[in-house]
């Protein structure tokens, strides 16, 4: 068995045990002349040297099954172990503590303040739950290094997982079926990279009461995106961008540059209010103000895992405020228009507008216009 002096996520006991694949003998430990800050940018766990202190964990003993595994999920953020002495039950002890291969003051991000584990839980738990599963799938066919280059995206598919089993709908109308009359036979995860592929076996009781045969499904799994229509109601016009869509082009588009809302996946620790109006600034250079709220709704609920959230948001829309921007580092090219209200409602009667969470927010905003200019 090899102890290990666990302080930060480590200490969640069920993220601890879908890390190791199994329960892990614990006991109470300190590692004294150190403290646990939390990272100022992502609220990560940060080891750093603080003399006179004594930063409080847990000693996990680990069998060599769940040490490999251990030492897998540690590199994908670049940690791997080194000895130190912990004190223990009134003694000192030798073990090792996971820490960054390159253990320099400018390795360590910059910290904000003592970590705190309920805190974490609070606000991360259900989430890192939901990233550690998908972390240790990808690690069975990927190498550490190339799983925690992902590990943005993979937290936020677990917010998005998380986000949505804590919406309820009115449910104002339909039988309504719970989730548990749904049978899971089997599952795989043929492909898991920025985007994911799941496939089901599952059985479903029907509306007569009786349970369906047995089906075989794909979904194609995505982080939840928010769109923003940008609208002068001062000016009367609304602001499309215009990128390359590789749906369409695999759709055999002859044209599948398409115009779009402004649009975005939701990162993990953003609400959809925060990611638009970051979107708004990365894609057009626009800033938004009030935003007004469409509708969240499931873009393809037939194989597509994504919540979409929509909006309608006031901007000030200049002639002059059109030009080509872009994420550089995500490879973007995106090209904005402004467009008057008039021509704005003929492009959606004359099928201009094919992208969805567009037609949604016009049809909303043709509702709403009225309202939204009278208030300036």
């Amino acid at each position: 068995m090899t102890d290990i002096f666990v302080f930060g996520t480590l200490c969640h006991d069920r993220v601890r045990r879908i890390v190791a694949g199994q329960l892990l003998v614990t006991r109470q430990a300190s590692l004294p002349d150190a403290a646990v800050m939390a990272a100022r940018a992502t609220g990560w766990p940060v080891l750093v040297v603080a003399k006179g202190q004594a930063a409080q964990g847990l000693v996990i003993s680990a069998d060599a099954a769940a040490l490999d595994r251990l030492d897998a999920y540690e590199a994908c953020f670049g940690y791997a172990r080194f000895p130190v002495v912990v004190e223990m039950g009134g003694t000192t002890r030798s073990v090792s503590v996971y820490r960054p291969v390159v253990d320099t003051a400018q390795a360590l991000p910059e910290t904000d303040g003592p970590w705190s584990l309920a805190d974490w839980v609070r606000d991360w738990g259900a989430i890192e739950e939901w990233a550690a599963q998908e972390v240790m799938r990808q690690l069975q066919s990927a190498p550490p290094d190339a799983v925690g280059r992902r590990f943005g995206i993979i937290a936020s598919r677990a917010q998005a997982l998380v986000s949505t089993q804590n919406w309820r709908r009115p449910a104002l109308l339909g039988a309504n079926p719970p989730r548990s009359d749904v049978r899971l036979v089997a599952q795989e995860f043929p492909y898991t990279k920025f985007f994911a592929v799941e496939e089901v076996t599952l059985s479903h009781r029907q509306f007569d009461g009786r349970m369906s045969a047995p089906q075989e499904r794909a979904v194609f799994r995505a982080s939840d995106a928010v769109a923003v229509l940008p609208y002068d109601p001062l000016r009367d016009r609304i602001l499309l961008i215009e990128q390359l869509r590789l749906g369409a082009y695999v759709q055999q588009d002859p044209h599948p540059w398409l115009l779009e809302p402004i649009a975005g996946m939701i990162d993990a620790g953003e609400d959809p209010q925060t990611t638009a109006r970051r979107e708004a600034m990365e894609e057009a250079g626009l800033t938004l103000g009030a935003l007004h709220h469409v509708a969240r709704y499931y873009p393809s609920p037939g194989g597509v895992a994504q919540v979409l959230h929509s909006y309608v948001a006031i901007a000030d829309l200049p002639d002059d405020i059109t030009g080509i921007a872009g994420h550089l580092a995500e490879g973007e090219d995106i090209l904005s228009h402004i467009v008057p209200w008039d021509l704005a409602c003929a492009m959606l009667a004359g099928g201009d507008m094919a992208n969805a969470p567009l037609v949604i927010s016009m049809q909303w905003l043709q509702l709403h216009r009225a309202r939204l200019r009278a208030s300036g």
